[in-house]
């Protein structure tokens, strides 16, 4: 008998994280005539490396628990672990939101508003801004749909337990 490893489910999670990843990258293409590149640009220069790699890894995390839910080990800690990297992804959205928010108010600061400058603040402003709502936008339906999918997925165990059990039982005592 083979035992699967925890790197190994990483490894599958990763796996299903890429499949996903550019199956909806495609889609997005399609739907709004962008190529790759310009798509990639566009969320590095509003969401940023730092968000998308610990979202990513927050995102596989909560993967790797529903998977683990599905095929019956230990759910209470893979119930746990779900909702906690539910619960990361969107404390990360909402860090991120007020960081953009912070970073966008403290330029403010920086520069003395006249008409000659108000343009190209306004302009860093609004790009500040854009990044803190962008997370938020992408973090919050994730995380919402992870702790739901584990919470489902959880109650599924818990009955497919119970039915084993009463059928078990029910062998074991025939009337």
């Amino acid at each position: 008998m083979v035992v699967a490893t925890p790197i190994s489910y990483l490894g599958k999670g990763v796996a299903v994280l890429l499949g996903v990843g550019v199956i909806a990258l495609a889609a997005i293409s399609y739907l709004t005539s962008m190529p790759l590149t310009d798509m990639i640009e566009w969320a590095q220069k509003v969401l940023g490396w730092s968000f998308a790699l610990l979202f990513s890894g927050l995102l596989v995390m909560g993967l790797v628990a529903i998977k683990k839910l599905k095929s019956g080990h230990n759910p209470a800690l893979w119930f746990e672990t779900g909702q906690q990297a539910g619960n990361g992804i969107s404390t990360l959205a909402l860090t991120f939101t007020l960081l953009g928010i912070s970073l966008g108010i403290g330029s403010l600061s920086e520069q003395p508003l006249n008409p000659e400058n108000i343009q190209p603040i306004i302009a860093n402003l609004t790009s500040q801004f854009s990044t803190a709502f962008m997370t938020t936008v992408v973090g919050l339906p994730a995380a919402s749909l992870i702790r739901a999918w584990v919470g489902i997925q959880f109650q599924l165990s818990q009955v497919s337990t119970s039915q084993l059990n009463q059928n078990v039982g029910s062998q074991e005592n025939p009337s």
